[in-house]
């Protein structure tokens, strides 16, 4: 086993395999899965380890090995994702081929069968699965599909467009698969921006084309051009998967759509806007296999974590997770709901839209459209015996006296709002119109968050930082209470890091995000200072008493860890300092 191994050479502690075998008994998921969830080593290693073990060579960085069209051409794209292998490389008469699993027979069958075609002989190599997912994707390079749709639409310029009918019910995802040039081009595009992890796709006419572009993490990157003429067909289709009017161009519209893409079924949420240009596009992308995550995938410190269970452990309460659009308010809370979601409890959520399901929970789709509003839906839950109740957002008055009956009458409450930071959590709700007296008994925490973007793992090297983010660094940890500070472990000398690019993170530097926490308690002093002196000053002086991390110096410490560069600590965390 591959935990007996990381144990024999010294990877994990006797107690770490001893817990990591219990979850792998209790569990579904895969022991490679449980090490990487958990980082023991990296994928790399892992892949080290494995193929020594099953006496398979392993082949580096497979994702990113040039692979010509004609060695893809040697493995079918289904047969590949079906059985998990990869064409790699044709050396002469041999053809070497990626393995995640290299004991699985069947796949070895299939190997042999498709060199004897070609009259081959195969080397079999042992890749991983990221790379496998590389490997895969160069089967559907974005461009390649597109200008093959372009090409056909300039051979049949009379393509009819199929038209979606009222019934429900209807198979989007039967229609994606149809190969009119179009819907071809739009299929292209939703999948392209899947596979980079974006979390939006922008189609906006420009003055002389169409710009697809993508946001991967946090960020927009030009992925596509495609000619102007083209432009109102694929808006046509869009509209068309989303049960908008086409008819409408003068006005906004809003709709949404779901469909099986890769064999994950993907939810869209279409946002149309018209310009001077004509309509631009926005469709955010909801893919359930990217939202649930644990809490350490997130970036909860262990000190911000005893924090947060203690409270979620409370009969009663409210949970609020503030911060600005796309800090990952949402994420948090269902990172909570995983840890909370017990046979023995009945939770209820209200979400526009339901982002991601979870197995066990009661969730509701608010639509405003129809009258089912945040609002109603609170006044309902209540009568549906709940002991938890989600709200996707407090943003009214009503809802937020309706959140906090709600934690008053014995319910824990998770929500998130509008602000800048913890603190501004206590001023909203007072603007909001809720009592100050109210605010000690019904509010358990505020959590303030932001997203940061983190250091490639694969390329990322420790420097010695300048005199000048010295000083900042030490001057903001030490005004962390010392008890607080002697439990963070910090190092003695000061390095921060920094990513130079390489293949894995397409020498970006940075790969994914990684959240940045502050979490504020209520407290008897706090209790005091909301009914006596509600100054946004008395409630930092109190913060700081309490040992709350703030959001930079959590930041801090994540860069002194190697996750995020010093440089992103100052930009996510501008308005804290």
């Amino acid at each position: 086993m591959l935990l007996d191994e990381l144990l024999k050479e010294k990877l994990i502690t006797k107690e770490e395999h001893s817990k990591y075998l219990a979850e792998l008994q209790s569990s579904n998921k895969s022991e490679e899965k449980i090490i990487l969830e958990n980082e023991l080593v990296t994928e790399d290693k892992l892949s080290e380890i494995k193929g020594k073990l099953l006496n398979v060579p392993v082949f580096e960085n497979a994702g990113f090995a040039q692979i010509s069209n004609d060695v893809l051409a040697l493995i079918p794209e289904e047969s590949a994702k079906y059985y998990k292998i990869a064409p790699l490389r044709l050396v002469e008469d041999t053809f070497e081929v990626g393995m995640v699993n290299p004991e699985d027979i069947k796949a070895k069958e299939v190997i042999l069968f498709l060199a004897r075609q070609s009259n081959f002989k195969t080397k079999i190599y042992l890749i991983s699965e990221n790379d496998f997912q590389e490997v895969l994707r160069k089967y559907r390079d974005i461009a390649e599909v597109v200008g093959e749709a372009l090409s056909e639409l300039r051979e049949d310029e009379k393509s009819e467009m199929i038209v979606l009918d009222d019934d429900e019910s209807t198979d989007v995802s039967a229609i994606l698969e149809d190969q009119a040039p179009v819907i071809k081009m739009v299929s292209a595009i939703l999948r392209h921006g899947i596979e980079e992890k974006a979390s939006d796709v922008h189609i906006e006419p420009v003055e002389n084309e169409v710009r697809v572009r993508v946001r991967v993490d946090g960020i927009l990157y030009d992925t596509l051009k495609i000619p102007l003429g083209i432009h109102g067909a694929i808006v046509a289709r869009i509209k068309i998967l989303s049960r908008l009017r086409i008819d409408e161009a003068r006005m906004p519209q809003d709709g949404r759509f779901s469909t099986k893409i890769g064999g994950k079924q993907i939810d869209f949420r279409v946002s149309t806007f018209p310009t001077k240009l004509g309509e631009k596009i926005a469709i955010r992308i909801l893919d359930p296999s990217e939202g649930l995550k644990t809490y350490k995938e997130i970036g909860l410190s262990e000190n911000n974590l005893e924090i947060l269970r203690k409270q979620i452990r409370k009969p009663y309460g409210m949970i609020l997770s503030t911060g600005p659009t796309g800090s990952g308010k949402t994420t948090t809370l269902y990172a909570i709901l995983q840890e909370i979601n017990k046979p023995g409890v009945n939770i209820i959520t209200l979400e526009d839209p339901i982002e991601y399901f979870v197995p066990g929970i009661n969730q509701s789709q608010i639509r405003p459209e129809i009258g089912y509003t945040f609002t109603k839906g609170l006044r309902t839950v209540v009568r549906q015996d709940p002991d938890i109740i989600m709200v996707g957002e407090i943003r009214d008055e009503e809802s937020a006296n309706l959140a906090t009956h709600a934690a008053l009458t014995g319910h824990i409450v998770l929500s998130t709002v509008h602000t800048n930071n913890a603190i501004g959590t206590l001023a909203r709700l007072i603007d909001l119109k809720i009592r100050p007296f109210l605010i000690p008994t019904s509010l358990n925490i505020s959590i303030g968050q932001r997203l940061a973007r983190r250091l490639c793992p694969f390329c990322v090297e420790k420097v010695k930082p300048l005199p000048k983010i010295e000083k900042l660094i030490t001057s903001e940890l030490s005004t962390i209470k010392k008890n607080v500070r002697d439990k963070l472990k910090l190092p003695s000398k000061i390095y921060t890091y920094k990513s130079k690019g390489c293949p894995k993170c397409n020498n970006k530097g940075e790969k994914g995000r990684i959240g940045i926490f502050e979490i504020l308690r209520m407290t008897k002093d706090l209790e005091k200072i909301i009914i006596e002196n509600p100054t946004e000053a008395a409630f930092l002086t109190e913060a700081i008493n309490q040992g709350m991390i703030t959001m930079r110096q959590d930041a801090i410490i994540k860069a002194l860890e190697g996750r995020v560069s010093i440089e992103e600590v100052l930009r996510v965390t501008e308005e804290q300092a």
